[in-house]
């Protein structure tokens, strides 16, 4: 199939997914770029159609990568551009349905390390914790209320295809929180006041790591509701880490940990 026209109805639906309305009303979401599309696919995502350049052939590798569901459509250079938020389109993005595990899977599938991300604002840093989630093996990710679009572009490239590798679950921190303490889950945050250091502190057992806002930290609300807050000791003058930074060192230290008890 081709499409040329900017004006193609399904085109104007494709452009609409650039923005967050957008893909709520839809329920679906873009990914651009010859990586994203393939572990896209690879991973089982529920991929609708794949869309390409007309003035190139069609992606052997994403074709051995796709299921036979998947529809395949070439369309011109001012369609690529209409459906891209970058300068410079890739010449294939795919148009994914939504689809993520509950809170209540979540809490039946009890991860023993996940990150809980309260009101993080950046993309880029949304997207880099994905990733330093999915390289330490976490459990999942879960998006608390106020933080940006686990489905905004900047968000998705940022996370280099790992959002595909873990689970990543939205959900009312309130009202998840106390469930998973319920359920032996130790709810651990990050306070510039708190005594404790994080390599003092035992990360093995089942530990969600809750990290906050850039500017304002874990709210007090989802504060009050943790079992230790730690602090990422800092030898130099800086003051703190950027939070994607912090998410990362106490994935790492939890993982550490682990590793270690592991040996013989």
């Amino acid at each position: 199939m081709e499409i040329m026209s900017v004006q193609n109805p399904r085109v104007k639906e494709w452009a609409q997914l650039l923005e967050r309305r957008g893909r709520d009303k839809q329920g679906r979401y873009l990914i651009e770029g010859y990586h994203l599309v393939e572990e896209a696919l690879r991973s089982g995502a529920a991929v609708e159609c794949v869309v390409y350049s007309v003035d190139k052939d069609l992606p052997s590798g994403l074709l051995e990568a796709a299921g036979v569901a998947v529809e395949w459509i070439a369309v011109s250079q001012a369609v690529l551009e209409k459906c891209s938020d970058t300068q410079t389109p890739q010449g294939v993005f795919a148009v994914v349905a939504k689809r993520g595990m509950t809170a209540d899977e979540l809490l039946e599938a009890r991860p023993d390390l996940a990150v809980i991300l309260d009101g993080v604002q950046d993309p880029g840093n949304l997207g880099t914790i994905i990733r330093s989630a999915d390289a330490v093996g976490a459990g999942a990710v879960v998006i608390g209320r106020g933080t940006v679009d686990l489905y905004n572009p900047k968000t998705i490239r940022s996370t280099m295809g790992s959002l595909y590798h873990l689970p990543i679950v939205e959900a009312d921190l309130q009202e998840l929180l106390p469930r998973a303490r319920e359920r032996g889950m130790r709810l651990v945050t990050t306070s510039l006041q708190a005594q404790r250091s994080c390599y003092e502190t035992d990360l093995r057992q089942p530990t969600w790591l809750v990290m906050g806002n850039e500017a304002k930290g874990v709210s007090p609300e989802v504060a009050a509701l943790s079992d230790v807050q730690v602090i990422i000791p800092m030898q130099g003058k800086a003051e703190s880490l950027n939070v994607a930074m912090a998410a990362t060192v106490l994935l790492f230290e939890a993982s550490r940990q682990r590793l270690v008890s592991e040996l013989p």
